[in-house]
């Protein structure tokens, strides 16, 4: 399950739904058509292709701190939008 050689890099997104607790983090804008559950609300979303577009995590605020996010060593820019 590798990536395709049309797949094209594209912005990653971190989303977090307060009202249903969950939180994705959208890895391209390819739609997904497969989804598998790794682990007890943990869902990974993948294209026609196989390649990984999608993660989604239920009950986000029982797994990860949301309260701070650290992005290390990553080049480029860093862009905070409000909700």
């Amino acid at each position: 399950m590798g990536q395709t050689e049309d797949w094209v890099k594209q912005i990653m997104r971190i989303s977090y739904y307060s009202a249903t607790d969950s939180l994705y983090i959208d890895l391209c804008h390819t739609s997904s058509n497969d989804s598998r559950e790794v682990a007890e609300g943990i869902v990974l979303d993948f294209d026609p292709a196989g390649n990984l577009v999608g993660i989604d995590i239920d009950n986000a605020s029982t797994k990860v701190a949301l309260d701070k996010l650290v992005l290390s060593s990553l080049p480029g820019t860093i862009v905070t939008e409000a909700a």
